[in-house]
């Protein structure tokens, strides 16, 4: 069963989701959240993880605009809402943050001191950034938004980063994903899955495109490759 605890960062703090393994010990993962916040998918992600062998820890990314965003209807109101978050979100601050994360995740009780990311749209987009400018241990990326924007960053990326896409992304054009894919090609530490058929949020547990196979190829990647990362 999963608990909240507090994090603290620059004489403040923020709220966190952690889910444990059945051992209570292991590698730390941190789950980074789409524009919804920590809600019931990410806590779904926390367990899958925890069933994994890793400690999972999932921060509120928007805890300096609003603490405590859930947001699991998929309602008119709340997907304006997370949307006015997304756009409102200082990347750059955020990324500081999530360092700062990462550095209290190596020290929880059980852990192991090797620290992964894993995120999701935003929390892609925040995964790929932070890799870039602070490093992880490991990295995967789902359909990280906006990541062509930040396609220069790729050369800086020296830690292992695995990125998801799924090839219809309404969010993430057929040409960002080649800017996506022609950035990480020229760097042997990223490796790019592409998934036919497949739309924005084909891996949220109970998005309107979820596609459970997709979804079972991606995160078995996933989980291979975090094994492989924080297990060694």
């Amino acid at each position: 069963m999963g608990t909240n605890i507090t994090i603290d960062i620059d004489g403040a703090s923020l709220g966190a989701y952690v889910e444990r393994p059945a051992s209570g010990s292991g590698a730390c993962v941190v789950v980074l959240h789409e524009v919804f916040g920590v809600n019931d998918d990410m806590r779904a992600s926390c367990r899958e993880l925890a069933e994994q062998g890793f400690i999972a820890l999932a921060p509120d990314l928007f805890w300096r605009q609003e603490k405590g965003v859930d947001l699991s209807h998929w309602t008119e109101e709340e997907w304006k809402k997370g949307l006015a978050l997304y756009q409102a979100y200082d990347r750059d601050q955020g990324a500081r943050d999530i360092a700062a994360i990462m550095r209290f995740a190596a020290t929880l009780p059980g852990a192991t001191g090797k620290v992964g990311l894993m995120g999701y749209c935003l929390g892609g987009l925040m995964t790929y950034l932070v890799s870039a400018r602070f490093g992880a241990d490991a990295g995967v990326a789902y359909y990280p938004g906006s990541a062509d924007d930040y396609a220069a960053e790729a050369k800086d990326i020296h830690t292992p980063l695995m990125i998801h896409l799924g090839e219809e992304d309404e969010f993430i054009s057929k040409a960002a994903q080649a800017t996506i894919r022609s950035a990480a090609a020229e760097n042997p530490w990223i490796a790019v899955y592409s998934y036919p058929g497949c739309y924005h949020a084909f891996a949220r547990h109970t998005g309107t495109h979820y596609d459970a196979a997709a979804a079972k190829l991606a995160n078995g990647r996933t989980w291979d490759f975090l094994k492989e990362k924080l297990e060694a």
